[in-house]
């Protein structure tokens, strides 16, 4: 229950004024994190918070108890080969970081990764980074770039102690353990990586946006001064990125906006060399490159929509890469080609099609004489038995490896390890995160269901339960999830924290709305810029859907988005408060309209593509005046519960807008909460054990407001 005189911001009027419309805005003024009276703000709002959320405590702890304890805390993840060594990483009981470890092969035909016992380490093994060490003495740690030498001799890492992410770049010489202080780079962006004889580091800088836009070449064991510029990108709308392919024949530059991308490639053995263009930028055309040997020659196999809207892929010559296109896969309207990995015998396709991931397989046979083409076999789809599930590529860094590693879960198998046999068209599992206490994946059920939108569109929703405690006789308390931009797809994942809701009688929810990617390119397009509100309206459908079905009820139903997901439960709250108990809303972007207006302001430009540019275009701006959470705070209504939780040096969505919104809602009386961690960023608190804690809470918050936590009791 929320007691009387919260926290009340003061009012200082500001207009802003576009397009010939005045926005009065009372609260722009917590913006200003120097100023102290914005620090006393925050802290207030943290201390009501927790004040009324004092009777949540013992049920936090519960959840945390119950985290901490299906957890297995001393681990070890599955080796992976990389040249001499295999690489691992070990968590131990107690410590919040994890050990980045490896240990020597046995030999050159030593592909099968080595039996692991979960508390002990590899034989041999040698202790890269201890993250725990580097985290000592800081609130907030972060690993950005983490990448050993090909002759596996150095070590290149960098890492964020203030949640802002920029990272400070060391070398390291593993034999010797010897850091030199003269290849310290502060202020670089994550990613960092060597060239192939590991005299250079590639990384990169951030603009005043924090825009990712320089490339940088530093030969090691000199002054960071002397770093050479090899690429700096000088439009806003686009960032940059350095990376290698799978081959390490090549380096590459990636380049891209939202809707356009462009490839430099050097030759990994020329390392000073000039990037040369793969294919020359054009206003919405994306690709991405990878590197293939085939019969001997070098081809280039390219991913793009370039009049593919869900994209094709293509054979190109390296040493001719405008010349004549091969196409291997071709565009269908059925499955979104999402990229491919070349290994010496076969191409590994990733894609997505009925709103599920896939992966295929696709050998590569000899020249095709006739067509004077290299020549390709049909793909073969791997297949799996559950009718929800995410499968990906994992760490396969050896272009020569017999097996593909793959990484496998659903919402009720844990993540699981897989080695396939490309040619035996085996399975082997290698691990299974284990779940302490008893799981059985049969106790819980998962599911596929439709809602159709206002607009006819049927909209997917994945669901979760435990059986039991969640049937059809009754309605169940339930948090839906919906996140509905950049075309992320939330695809069906196990979660440990997940289980206390579920054993709870919760039933979980995730609605797969417009503006994601889960069906495709058009399934995003048609839910961004001057289509965003399909965004909204899709997810207030699925809650329609699920209660009109008689899963849950208005009274028992919690939203939750996070970040852009954040802007889609802030804007559902303003359109359709009636059917939500509750809105959890983390890092969320609900003052969407003052930061895109802002050019100035972190990543705005490079978002105009996503949302448009209302600074321009008045079409833009008076369409998301429509739905800007903050803007559309309304005094008609009774809202929900709400508990939004930001961070004070979140550079992705400014905690100042939490913070405007929550003020606004409490004039209209909206019982809002804000809660604001002063010493992380836009992934929250670092730490396993502290990242357990916040998400114990916030479900103690769910339960409660749901009446989960009652109904059990009962």
């Amino acid at each position: 229950m929320i007691n009387s005189n919260p926290p009340s911001a003061r009012r200082l009027p500001i207009v802003r004024t576009h397009h010939g419309h005045d926005f009065t805005d009372d609260y722009e003024w917590l913006r200003d994190k120097d100023d102290p009276a914005v620090i006393a703000h925050l802290t207030a709002e943290n201390e009501w918070t927790v004040a009324n959320t004092a009777d949540l405590g013992s049920l936090t702890d519960e959840i945390y108890g119950e985290i901490k304890a299906r957890t297995q805390e001393t681990d070890l993840s599955v080796p992976t080969r990389r040249g001499g060594h295999w690489y691992y990483t070990r968590t131990v009981e107690g410590k919040s970081y994890g050990v980045y470890c490896r240990a020597p092969i046995a030999g050159e035909d030593d592909w099968s990764a080595p039996a692991t016992d979960a508390g002990s380490p590899v034989d041999g093994e040698e202790v890269l980074l201890d993250a725990n060490a580097e985290a000592e003495g800081h609130a907030f740690f972060s690993l950005g770039s983490f990448d050993v030498s090909t002759d596996g001799t150095r070590l290149a890492w960098a890492v964020d102690v203030a949640g802002d992410e920029r990272y400070t770049l060391r070398i390291r010489d593993i034999a010797s353990g010897e850091v030199s202080s003269i290849d310290e780079i502060p202020g670089t962006a994550a990613g960092a990586l060597f060239s192939l004889d590991g005299a250079y580091v590639f990384y990169c800088t951030v603009d005043d946006a924090w825009r990712p836009d320089t490339v940088w070449r530093h030969r090691v064991g000199t002054a960071a001064g002397d770093d050479v510029t090899v690429f700096t990108e000088p439009d806003d709308r686009y960032w940059v990125g350095v990376d290698r392919t799978r081959s390490r024949k090549y380096l590459m530059i990636h380049i891209g906006s939202k809707i356009t991308s462009e490839v430099r490639l050097v030759e990994a053995a020329d390392p000073t060399g000039e990037f040369r263009v793969v294919w020359p930028r054009v206003e919405g055309v994306e690709y991405d490159v990878e590197h293939a040997v085939v019969a001997g020659e070098d081809r280039l196999l390219i991913t793009h929509n370039d009049g593919a809207e869900n994209f094709e892929l293509v054979d190109v010559a390296a040493a001719d890469p405008l010349g004549d296109r091969l196409v291997v896969i071709p565009h269908s309207l059925q499955a979104r080609l999402e990229g491919v990995d070349a290994f010496r015998s076969h191409l590994v396709v990733s894609y997505r099609r009925e709103a599920l991931t896939r992966v295929g397989i696709i050998p590569l046979s000899a020249r095709v004489a006739v067509a004077a083409f290299v020549g390709y076999g049909a793909l073969r789809e791997l297949e799996f038995d559950e009718a929800l599930f995410d499968v990906g590529i994992g760490a396969n860094p050896e272009w020569n490896a017999p097996t593909l590693r793959l990484s496998f879960t659903s919402f009720v198998t844990p993540t699981s390890v897989i080695d396939y046999d490309v040619d035996a068209n085996e399975y082997r599992l290698l691990k299974r995160q284990n779940v302490l206490g008893g799981y059985l994946p049969e106790d819980y059920e998962q599911a596929r269901d439709w809602a159709t939108a206002s607009d006819g569109t049927r909209v997917p929703i994945s669901l979760v339960w435990k059986k039991g405690l969640v049937d059809a006789s009754r309605p169940a308390p339930t948090l839906l999830y919906g996140y509905g931009s950049y075309e992320a797809s939330m695809d069906p994942s196990f979660s440990i924290a997940r289980l206390s809701l579920l054993d709870r009688g919760m039933l979980f929810a995730i609605a797969h709305v417009r503006g994601g990617g889960e069906l495709g390119r058009r399934w995003y397009e048609d839910g961004k810029t001057l289509t965003k509100r399909n965004t909204f309206t899709d997810f207030i459908a699925v809650a329609e859907h699920i209660t009109s079905e008689g899963r849950t009820t208005p009274e028992q139903l919690v939203a939750e988005g996070r970040s852009a997901g954040g802007l889609l439960v802030g804007a559902v709250a303003n359109m359709a408060p009636h059917l939500f108990r509750g809105i959890l809303a983390g890092v969320p972007f609900v003052d969407a309209l003052t930061s895109i207006l802002d050019p100035e302001l972190p990543l705005t430009v490079i978002e105009w593509d996503e949302w448009g540019n209302p600074l321009s275009e008045r079409d833009v701006y008076e369409y998301m005046r429509s739905y800007s959470p903050y803007e559309n705070v309304r005094d008609d209504v009774t809202y929900p519960a709400i508990l939004a939780v930001t961070s004070l040096n979140d550079t992705r969505v400014l905690y100042v807008e939490p913070a405007k919104w929550v003020a606004r809602l409490r004039e209209v009386g909206a019982p809002a909460l804000l809660k604001t961690e002063l010493s992380a960023g836009h992934g929250g608190v670092s730490g396993r054990y502290e990242a357990w804690r916040e998400r114990a809470f916030e479900y103690a918050w769910v339960l409660d407001v749901s009446g989960a936590a009652r109904r059990l009791e009962k």
